[in-house]
């Protein structure tokens, strides 16, 4: 996976936190998170009292990890600040819920949560609860890609929303066979499996 920006970082991120929960039945761990932003070839560079900072490439990742939450602060290395993003999951009591989001540094550009909806788990049969739409990116010849699968797909189209990119939530997505477009944020998006 290439990471040229904060955000081909975040959303492989969530979608991992996403299936750490339902399987583990519990957030993850700053240890855990460690592993994979390893796995992602992000070389740790500090760890100090539970924080640790990583970076690759193009972006610097710092993770605060706690009991009912974990934080990771994902910054591009051109210090860019309004491109930085953080992915925050935390234990709801309220909502009996494990929340994942995407919020961007730039809430004047943005509202709220990036994609379509935020990750919502049940804490007790660790079922999904929402539609998020979580992959990870390609580049290709054509451009760079948010790879789903088509269970994510057919989740997306129960939602109702399949005209809204799930990046940067602007409506009016060009679908072309298992592929659409976003006019807005220039992104792709392609559905691995076909789209049923």
């Amino acid at each position: 996976m290439k990471v040229y920006e904060p955000l081909m970082l975040a959303m492989p991120l969530a979608k991992w936190m996403n299936e750490f929960i339902i399987e583990n039945k519990k957030l993850p761990t700053g240890d855990d998170v460690r592993k994979f932003l390893r796995y992602n070839n992000l070389e740790e560079i500090c760890l100090d009292e539970g924080l640790v900072l990583h970076r690759g490439k193009f972006v610097l990742t710092l993770t605060f990890p706690a009991k009912e939450h974990i934080i990771v602060d994902i910054i591009s290395s051109s210090g860019e600040l309004s491109d930085a993003l953080e992915v925050i999951a935390y234990h709801d009591r309220k909502l009996e819920a494990y929340v994942i989001e995407i919020i961007p540094a730039n809430e004047l550009e943005f509202e709220g949560n990036i994609g379509l909806e935020p990750v919502i788990i049940d804490d007790k049969g660790f079922e999904l609860k929402s539609y998020p739409v979580l992959g990870h990116f390609e580049e290709e010849k054509d451009g760079v890609f948010l790879v789903i699968d088509s269970e994510t797909y057919q989740r997306w189209g129960e939602s109702g929303k399949l005209d809204i990119c799930p990046i940067c939530g602007a409506e009016g997505l060009a679908w072309r066979k298992n592929e659409a477009y976003c006019n807005s944020c220039g992104f792709g998006i392609k559905v691995k499996g076909g789209r049923q």
